[in-house]
């Protein structure tokens, strides 16, 4: 009787196709990206840090419910950049001395009330943010982001007063220019200079 042989799979070709149906997944597949905040962080420094009025001080509190506190007293997230723009732009007093000049001067440019109880110049102003260390990240990154846009509707409005466009159009020219066209760059400067982003991450506290 003749012997009957197992017939045997032809496993050649198998690691080909496991190779493209990785390459497969690995294309087709997205994957979640957290988001983030653009910061440049403070570089340390021995140099003793100055006095602060806190008058200066604009002091935004999460705290562990997500509940936003601002200046001590409860404030929706929608209401937290017209408060943000009307302490900035206050110019309530004498700023620090801007670039090329040896003394302080006032805010010419600002158009806010001039509380004398409220911040002195946009390059006096400091928002201060402290979160809880049970607030959650997505509360904490939509504050930052309506303070960002503070500071991106005051630029915008002193760069179309000036230069006859948005800041936003400005930099994107800038940055067309490969960042060569000096004329650009000092009027980039000049904005930042008079409107510049001072926001200060306190350490996660238990804030109440």
């Amino acid at each position: 009787m003749a012997r009957r042989e197992n017939p045997e799979i032809n496993a050649g070709s198998m690691a080909d196709i496991a190779f493209l149906l990785l390459i497969f997944f690995l294309v087709t597949t997205t994957m979640d990206v957290d988001s983030g905040i653009p910061k440049k962080l403070a570089e340390k420094t021995e140099v003793e840090p100055p006095i602060v009025k806190e008058k200066n001080i604009f002091q935004v509190s999460i705290n562990r419910n997500n509940q936003l506190l601002v200046e001590n007293e409860v404030m929706e997230l929608k209401d937290l950049k017209d408060a943000a723009i009307k302490f900035i732009d206050n110019g309530g007093g004498i700023g620090n001395p801007m670039p090329g000049k040896e003394a302080g001067a006032a805010c010419d440019y600002c158009k806010g009330a001039k509380d004398p109880e409220s911040s002195d110049h946009p390059n006096k102003a400091i928002i201060s943010v402290e979160s809880d260390r049970g607030t959650e990240y997505g509360t904490y990154v939509a504050v930052q982001n309506e303070l960002l846009r503070a500071y991106t509707e005051l630029r915008n409005r002193l760069c179309l007063e000036k230069y006859g466009m948005s800041f936003d159009e400005l930099e994107k020219a800038f940055v067309e220019s490969a960042r060569k066209d000096e004329s650009l760059r000092k009027k980039v400067e000049d904005i930042k200079t008079s409107y510049p982003q001072i926001i200060s991450d306190t350490d996660p506290t238990n804030v109440n």
